[in-house]
């Protein structure tokens, strides 16, 4: 007997260097326009720093750079998605939000055996094709600063 109450998923996508993410909306405290960072000293490249977010200095991660797309020149047209994994908070600067939708979960396919040329964490953890358009699904938690670097 086919099952036929697959569950549903909702995500939020958006834009990095002309190509479209996704995560769950589970995930995203809040949406905020570009703030400019204060560097921290002996950070990853993509770290832009730290901001203030009513009180609770968190990281700001550029995705575009941290995902090998580039590195961004932000600007005002920038948004920062504020994302939480587990107790961990962070700002993922991305060139635009584009719309929030739901799937069915048995519409994500498995991204592709890279075999060698994938190292390092895993940040895409599906791929969903969508009208014509295909969203990379991304691993917040693979996306955020190790933990023993949120000392720093």
């Amino acid at each position: 007997m086919a099952d036929d109450t697959h569950r549903q998923i909702e995500l939020i996508s958006f834009e990095i260097a002309g190509q479209e993410f996704c995560i769950d909306i589970s995930a995203v405290r809040e949406i905020r326009g570009w703030t400019q960072a204060m560097p921290m000293p002996h950070t990853p490249d993509y770290l832009l720093g730290v901001i203030n977010l009513r009180g609770l200095v968190m990281p700001v991660v550029d995705l575009g750079n941290r995902l090998g797309l580039g590195v961004t020149e932000a600007s005002s047209r920038h948004v920062i998605v504020v994302v939480q994994h587990g107790s961990r908070t962070a700002g993922l600067l991305v060139d635009a939000v584009q719309e929030t939708f739901v799937v069915d979960e048995a519409s994500f396919q498995p991204p592709p055996d890279l075999g060698d040329m994938a190292t390092g964490p895993r940040f895409v953890d599906a791929i969903l094709p969508l009208e014509g358009r295909m969203l990379s699904r991304l691993v917040v938690g693979s996306l955020l600063p190790a933990q023993e670097r949120e000392a720093a």
